[in-house]
C-alpha cells in the first residue's frame, strides 16, 4: 500500500495542499492523509484547524484527517521530539494506529513544512525511512534553512513546493542538499481560495467592493512590537489611505488578534470621515481579494501582500517596516527575509519613496536575498561568500544598508563592516597594538 501522509497547521498550507494536489504535483496512491496539528501556545484555547471555515471544502481531497494534538497528547506539538531510541516504537505504533501497513511493500511519502520546526521535525524522524516532499505556502522559502538541519533528514527531500510569489527569485530554502524548487501553479491555488471564498464568515459579506483592504499585523508580530505599537501602526494605516483618498476601508486583523477595533483605530476613522468596516480575523485574506477586489491592500510584512500583487494583480503597500528590520532578533531570523522582500520590493505607504527609495526592481531582489540569506546562514551557504562580498562591495548604499547590522558584516568580515574612511584601522599594527594594551588595562582593573 502507497501512502501520502501531508501535515498542515494553518488553512493557507492546507489550501497550498489542495492546490498541488488539484494541479497533479504528486502521484497516485491508494490514501491520502492530512495530519493537522495546533501549535498555538495553548491548544486547548484556540480553534483548530478542522474547524476554520472553508476547511470542510478542502478536506475532500483527503480520504482521512488525523489529529496530531490528539495522537501526543497531553505533549505539545511545538515542543516535543521522539527521543532516538523511542522513535522505531512509535511508529510501529502509528502504523497499526492509522492503518498504514508494516511491511516492506507498504511505502509512505511524507509531505511536510519547515523541517527544521517541530512538529514537522517529529514526524519526519518517527518515519525515518520514508522520503519527503516540502512545501512552503508563505515568503520564508525564500529564506535559507534555519540552523544546520540533520542530514539524515535533508537528503531524503525529493523538492520543494512553493508559491511563485516573486517571479523570477529561486527559493534559498532547503538549496544546501539540492533540493529541486518548484512551484504550485497560480491557477490552482486561485481556483482552491475561490472555493474558500464561498466559505468565508458572515462578515466577510459586508465588506464593500472596491475599499482598502487593512490587514492586521500579527500580535507582537513577530513579537518585536508592543500592543500601543501595534495600534498606532493600525492607525498609520488608516491615515495613509484616507491621504490617498479611500473613504471606504475593511480592516482584516491578523487571526490570532482579537476581533475588536482598537479605540484608536475607531476613533481615527471617526475623525477621518472614513467607514470602517471590520471582518471576522478568521477570514483569509485572500477570500477577500476574490469577493471585493480591494482598491489597495496594505500591511506591514504579510505573505498576503505578495499574494495580492503577484497573484490577484492588486495595488499594495506597505507601512512600518523599517522599525521591524531594526529590532529582528537574532540576526538569523525566518522573519528576516519576508519583512526585507516585503520593504525591498513594495511602495511605501505615506509617500511612495520612504528615504527617497524607490521599490526594487523584481528582477535585482535575487543578489539582495542570496547576500541576506548566507549573512543569516553562512555555515550552511557557504557558497554564497563571493556573491555577498561582490554585492556588500557594489551596492552598498542607505537604501540597502537598512537590511545589514554593521555587527553581522564585522563578525563575517565583509564590506561595509567599518566605515570606509577606517578600513586601514584593522590592518595597521600601531592601532592593534594601542587596542589590545588597552584591553589589558582594562582586565588588570576590573580584576
Amino acid at each position: 500500500m502507497r501512502t501520502q501522509m501531508f501535515l498542515a497547521s494553518t488553512l493557507h498550507g492546507a489550501a497550498t495542499l489542495a492546490a498541488a494536489l488539484d494541479a497533479g504535483c504528486f502521484e497516485p496512491a491508494e490514501q491520502r492523509l492530512l495530519l493537522v496539528s495546533n501549535n498555538a501556545a495553548t491548544p486547548e484555547t484556540a480553534p483548530p484547524l478542522e474547524t476554520a471555515p472553508g476547511f470542510a471544502r478542502l478536506r475532500g481531497r483527503f480520504d482521512r484527517v488525523l489529529s496530531w494534538n490528539e495522537t501526543i497528547r497531553p505533549l505539545h506539538p511545538a515542543g516535543w521530539s521522539p527521543r532516538a531510541d523511542d522513535a522505531p516504537l512509535w511508529e510501529r505504533h502509528l502504523r497499526r494506529m492509522w492503518d498504514l501497513g508494516d511491511g516492506p511493500e507498504d511505502e509512505i511519502t511524507l509531505v511536510l513544512d519547515a523541517l527544521q520546526d517541530e512538529p514537522a521535525a517529529a514526524v519526519a524522524r518517527l518515519f525515518a525511512d520514508a522520503p519527503i516532499e516540502a512545501y512552503a505556502g508563505g515568503l520564508t522559502s525564500y529564506g535559507p534553512t534555519g540552523g544546520k538541519l540533520d542530514p539524515l533528514v535533508g537528503t531524503r527531500v525529493r523538492r520543494l513546493l512553493h508559491l511563485d510569489l516573486v517571479p523570477g527569485l529561486a527559493p534559498l530554502l532547503l538549496s544546501e542538499f539540492g533540493v529541486r524548487p518548484e512551484p504550485v501553479p497560480a491557477g490552482a491555488f486561485r481556483a482552491v481560495l475561490a472555493e474558500l471564498a464561498g466559505e468565508a464568515p458572515p462578515s466577510a459579506a459586508t465588506a464593500p467592493r472596491g475599499a482598502a483592504l487593512l490587514l492586521g499585523p500579527s500580535p507582537s508580530a513577530p513579537e518585536l512590537l508592543s500592543p500601543d505599537e501595534e495600534e498606532r501602526l493600525q492607525v498609520r494605516m488608516l491615515r495613509g489611505a484616507a491621504a490617498r483618498g479611500h473613504r471606504e476601508m475593511v480592516l482584516k486583523p491578523h487571526p490570532a488578534a482579537p476581533a475588536d477595533v482598537p479605540r484608536a483605530v475607531e476613533k481615527e476613522a471617526g475623525e477621518l470621515g472614513v467607514a470602517l468596516t471590520v471582518v471576522d480575523p478568521r477570514t483569509p485574506a485572500e477570500a477577500l481579494y476574490e469577493r471585493t477586489r480591494p482598491a489597495l491592500v496594505v500591511g506591514c510584512c504579510s505573505t498576503a501582500l505578495l499574494t495580492a500583487s503577484a497573484l490577484y494583480g492588486l495595488p499594495v503597500a506597505r507601512t512600518g517596516t523599517g522599525p521591524l528590520l531594526e529590532r529582528i532578533a537574532p540576526y538569523e531570523s525566518a522573519e528576516r527575509v519576508p519583512v526585507t522582500l516585503v520593504d525591498a520590493l513594495l511602495p511605501d505607504l505615506e509617500d511612495g519613496e520612504q528615504d527617497g527609495r524607490a521599490p526594487l526592481p523584481r528582477g535585482e531582489s535575487a543578489a539582495l536575498v542570496r547576500a541576506v540569506g548566507f549573512c543569516m546562514q553562512p555555515r550552511v551557504l557557504p557558497a554564497l561568500r563571493p556573491e555577498a562580498e561582490r554585492y556588500l562591495a557594489e551596492r552598498l548604499s542607505p537604501a540597502t544598508r537598512r537590511y545589514f547590522t554593521r555587527r553581522r558584516l564585522t563578525a563575517l568580515a565583509l564590506p561595509g563592516a567599518v566605515p570606509r574612511q577606517f578600513a586601514f584601522v584593522p590592518r595597521n599594527r600601531a592601532v592593534r597594538r594601542v587596542a589590545r594594551r588597552a584591553r589589558a588595562l582594562k582586565r588588570a582593573a576590573l580584576g
